[in-house]
């Protein structure tokens, strides 16, 4: 998922906040430390939620925070985050899906790399299903 940060520069650092995350935010003495920093919370954050069996809450986009006053002057940016890997090890699992269904998984897949794998494909499939809409 992409998180838009908010990235406030200080006197001498920047603070960083992540509006669709209450309570999620971060720092670093410079724009890449708090970049870095703030996935780090954002990762934190999150596998606490999942530990606690709540829901993710649903990355937003940008342009849902401009109007705030609230984040006025602050330079925007996206913070990707892995959701999937933050639910723990991987385990494996017998399915059953119709063939067709299958060679057509793996065109898919063959045509977007960035799912990596079937596997990678089916699993961020289920997650964008189940993650943030119901309780893990």
């Amino acid at each position: 998922m992409l998180y838009p940060v908010a990235i406030d520069k200080g006197d001498s650092s920047f603070g960083v906040r992540v509006p669709d995350i209450p309570g999620c935010f971060s720092g670093g003495d410079n724009y890449q430390d708090a970049i870095e920093s703030v996935r780090e919370a954002i990762d934190a954050h999150i596998e606490l939620l999942m530990e606690d069996g709540e829901a993710v809450p649903e990355a937003t986009s940008v342009e849902n925070w401009l109007a705030d006053p609230d984040y006025a002057g602050v330079v925007w940016a996206l913070v990707d985050v892995d959701v999937i890997r933050l639910m723990g090890k991987a385990e494996k699992i017998n399915v059953t899906l119709p063939s067709l269904l299958i060679r057509r998984i793996d065109q898919f897949v063959a045509a977007h790399p960035e799912y990596g794998s079937r596997s990678g494909f089916l699993s961020r499939l289920a997650a964008d299903k189940v993650i943030g809409r119901v309780k893990i």
